[in-house]
């Protein structure tokens, strides 16, 4: 699809987690909102209000974004779709990011997040970048998703047609929305 006609997104990452206080990789599994986590979503319901109400709402199937969209969207109406799942990390799953780091050098070398091409088990950019691909492409009009933070760099980098090799330097906040128009961003805090 061509740049100029994606439509107007909203992007939410999911409120802080119990493992991202812990710094442990989630990938398809899942931990509950922090109290922090709530107040983010409480934050980004704030500012989703804000928003026309005749968008469509979007939310990955993983419990921690389901926790965020019943808050964030604030009884706005969203469908569930699977695509929108974070990216798998295998057998790299509930470990601690820094414990791998020491324990698999190879594995982390280079660019920032090719790490993520090379996790035992996973799932590579590619295949995440076909589904978010298959998604974005069925979407009719501006919308409101609530997704995770590499599945949020992906819609990103494809909406404003970043390089790929640039996806590291697309910065994900919990309690901020992404608003991705005409191929250009603007984040709200």
């Amino acid at each position: 699809m061509a740049l100029s006609v994606w439509p107007d997104l909203y992007l939410l990452r999911h409120g802080q987690t119990e493992w991202n206080v812990q710094s442990r990789l989630q990938g398809r599994l899942d931990s509950p909102l922090t109290a922090l986590g709530i107040a983010q979503a409480r934050r980004q319901a704030e500012m989703v209000a804000d928003l026309p109400n005749d968008l469509a709402c979007f939310s990955s199937t993983a419990g921690r974004a389901l926790q965020t969209a019943h808050i964030a969207l604030a009884g706005r109406d969203f469908r569930k779709d699977e695509r929108l799942l974070e990216i798998d990390v295998g057998n790299f799953t509930g470990e601690r990011e820094a414990d791998l780091r020491a324990a698999h050098p190879a594995i982390f070398h280079g660019h920032p997040l090719a790490w993520y091409d090379r996790s035992p088990g996973g799932e590579d950019f590619a295949a995440l970048k076909a589904r978010v691909l298959d998604f974005l492409s069925e979407l009719s009009g501006p919308s409101v998703i609530v997704t995770h933070g590499i599945t949020l760099r992906m819609i990103r980098q494809l909406a404003m047609g970043t390089a790929m090799e640039r996806i590291a330097d697309l910065p994900v906040m919990q309690g901020a929305l992404h608003c991705i128009r005409g191929g250009a961003e603007q984040v709200l805090r």
